[in-house]
């Protein structure tokens, strides 16, 4: 059983910058590919944001390239989630997700985007 344990996030103002954390426990996570995903009360699905792989390789959803930043520290067990610009529409719980044998989820994390 594989917990994530997301920290980061909270209220910033349009065009301001926020950093979100994930902790896996687990010693195998740097073979694992890490994604974030986010879900809004009006969208029933969550939606990626962006992915890792277990070598490095990102992508990103149209909607955040070039203002968020995805990365992993292999040493720490760590993924982050850099993002900087922030919109209103990016105003989300976010999630982050690992992919082993079975799929796992962070706790979530709310992002408010807000004059």
């Amino acid at each position: 059983q594989v917990q994530l344990v997301q920290s980061g996030g909270g209220l910033v103002q349009p065009g301001g910058s926020l950093r979100l954390s994930c902790e896996a426990s687990t010693r195998n996570f740097r073979f694992y590919n890490m994604y974030w995903y986010r879900q809004t009360p009006a969208k029933e699905q969550r939606e990626l944001v962006a992915g890792i792989t277990s070598d490095g390789n990102t992508r990103y959803a149209e909607f955040v390239k070039g203002r968020f930043t995805i990365a992993r520290d292999n040493a720490k067990n760590i993924v982050t989630l850099q993002m900087n610009s922030l919109e209103p529409e990016d105003t989300a719980t976010y999630y982050c997700q690992l992919v082993a044998r079975s799929v796992y989820w962070g706790q979530g994390t709310q992002v408010t985007v807000s004059p």
